[in-house]
This record gives C-alpha cells, structure tokens and sequence, in this order.
C-alpha cells in the first residue's frame, strides 16, 4: 500500500495507541524514512518538525514505543499505529499519555492524570525537546 504523504508537504499524523489498554498516547507526524524506519526497526520513528530530523521515541527517556500493529485511515493520509510502551509514559512532560489536559467548556484546561515519572529527571529539564 502507497501511504499519501503528499497532503501535508511530506508528513502523515502517526496516532499511537497502547494496544492493551486502548488508550491514545500522543500523535506525532512520519516522513517516509521515519515510516520505513519504524518498519524496519519495529520501534517507533518520527520525524520531528521544530529539529527537521528523524528521533526514535524513547531515544532519550527509554520510553520506548514497540510497534505490536500498523493501520491506515481510508485516505491512507493517516496512521494508527498500536504499540506496546515501554516506561511509565510516553510525554516528555511526565505523563503516561500527551492527553492528560481536559479542555473545559470555557476553554480552560484541567489536568486529569497524575505525572507518572519526573522529566527533570528524564530528560535534565521539562522544556527539553
């Protein structure tokens, strides 16, 4: 199958999913060498839009993202791809999911989860990334 990355100059989303809980655990975007790497490699490769270069997920942190399964949305301009984590969480802010803010009805934010590892400790710095 031919994935479109035309639509956004050379980018598909790449949504991951715990594939045991069912749970969205952060969106990222895939060129077609992060996609081929994540194939190949079986851990999950993105590329990064503010470094324009590829980073493995869990490079730093070791929250690494084991792909268990790939699915394609029926343009094929978007992935879904159901992973088994590795680590307590996936956000570099410290939380199992990047979803961990509720948007209320007035537009604030809530925090719904709790940090489930300390970033500063990850990664030197929450800003870090």
């Amino acid at each position: 199958m031919n994935l479109n990355f035309a639509k956004l100059n050379g980018l598909i989303p790449a949504i991951v999913q715990d594939a045991r809980t069912g749970e969205v655990l952060m969106l990222g975007f895939m060129n077609g060498e992060a996609y081929e790497a994540t194939r190949a490699s079986g851990a999950v490769t993105f590329f990064s839009r503010s470094r324009g270069k590829l980073w493995r997920k869990g490079e730093l942190s070791g929250h690494a993202l084991h792909v268990r399964e790939v699915r394609v949305d029926c343009d094929a301009d978007t992935i879904l791809v159901r992973v088994d984590p590795a680590g307590p969480g996936v956000c570099h802010k410290g939380y199992r999911s990047c979803f961990f803010r509720r948007l209320d009805a007035d537009g604030r934010d809530t925090v719904i989860e709790e940090r489930a590892f300390d970033p500063n400790v990850v990664y030197g710095g929450e800003s870090r990334r």
